[in-house]
């Protein structure tokens, strides 16, 4: 371990042990929050793909736990509205990008517990996969710089981040079958759970930012028309691919029929305040430390 990451495990461990965090949550009892996940995998699975968005099983449990012991998890359309009586914190669990192995391994989970949760779908990609972004990772996870042209001037677009990277001469790696995107079945499988729900997460995962006009409407009102067809238990609820948003998104998204919508950062929020449009979550990347969740948990 570097000198770097055993001064942040020592200020993380001193943080928690002083109360810190125990008296953040009290004093912020009646907000709150949203974490977002992408996928859990088995503790055996080798390193792959975006190394970020990849939970080992074990550690998505103790997670799990620890939020359990700290906090009243609620299914997400409850999030908005007036918080039960008591000092705890109100949270809920959602899921990004409809992988494999969230839908399997994490919603099991999940179900064990009781404990409700959201997935938001990319309806185009459905029982296919993988992303371009585990597809192109090299093995210290996806070059900045890739990342940055695939999200700006290509706008997200998997099909022509695919295509440049072809044309850079990069090469592709293949991903074990926990970073596929789920099929119809095994959602449907999903949502026999109590408390598992089904949201938008756009039809292809293109940078909404740089759309506009038709393209964009399309990518919202298709997946959401899709996930009602086939979903008693589909909510009018999005989530921005890659949290990018503008005004103009936000106000897509209401034309386009959406109840609320997620953004990624900002942690903790005051339900009553909070633009429902641009509803702020906590990322929780593979690789954050124990006593890093409950510090990120705590809205420290």
């Amino acid at each position: 371990m570097s000198v770097r990451a055993t001064l942040k495990a020592c200020i993380e461990a001193g943080l928690v042990r002083s109360g810190v965090t125990a008296l953040n949550r009290v004093a912020r009892g009646g907000r709150a929050l949203v974490l977002a996940y992408h996928n859990v995998v088995p503790d055996a699975c080798p390193p792959f793909g975006d190394r970020s968005l990849h939970l080992p099983c074990s550690v998505f449990v103790r997670q799990l736990e620890s939020l359990l012991a700290t906090h009243t998890v609620v299914p997400l359309e409850e999030l908005l509205g007036a918080g039960p009586p008591g000092r705890r914190p109100r949270a809920a669990i959602t899921f990004d990008d409809g992988y494999r192995g969230a839908v399997q391994i994490g919603v099991a989970e999940l179900a064990k517990r009781g404990l409700p949760a959201t997935l938001f779908v990319v309806p185009g990609f459905v029982g296919k996969g993988p992303f371009w972004w585990d597809a192109l990772a090299a093995e210290s996870g996806v070059d900045p710089v890739v990342r940055e042209r695939a999200l700006d001037e290509l706008h997200g677009n998997d099909a022509e981040v695919r295509g440049w990277a072809a044309g850079q001469g990069m090469a592709t790696s293949s991903v074990p079958e926990w970073a596929l995107v789920a099929s119809e079945d095994e959602l449907r499988g999903a949502t026999r759970h109590a408390g598992i729900t089904l949201g938008s997460h756009t039809w292809t995962h293109p940078n909404l930012a740089r759309l506009t006009g038709a393209g964009l409407r399309d990518e919202l009102e298709r997946p959401l028309a899709w996930l009602r067809q086939r979903f008693a238990s589909a909510i009018p609820w999005l989530s921005y691919p890659y949290g990018l948003v503008t005004p103009a998104v936000e106000a897509a998204a209401r034309e386009a029929g959406y109840t609320a919508a997620l953004a990624l950062g900002g942690g903790q929020f005051a339900p009553a305040r909070v633009n429902r449009w641009a509803v702020p979550r906590e990322n929780i990347p593979s690789g954050l430390s124990e006593n890093g969740f409950v510090i990120r948990s705590s809205g420290l």
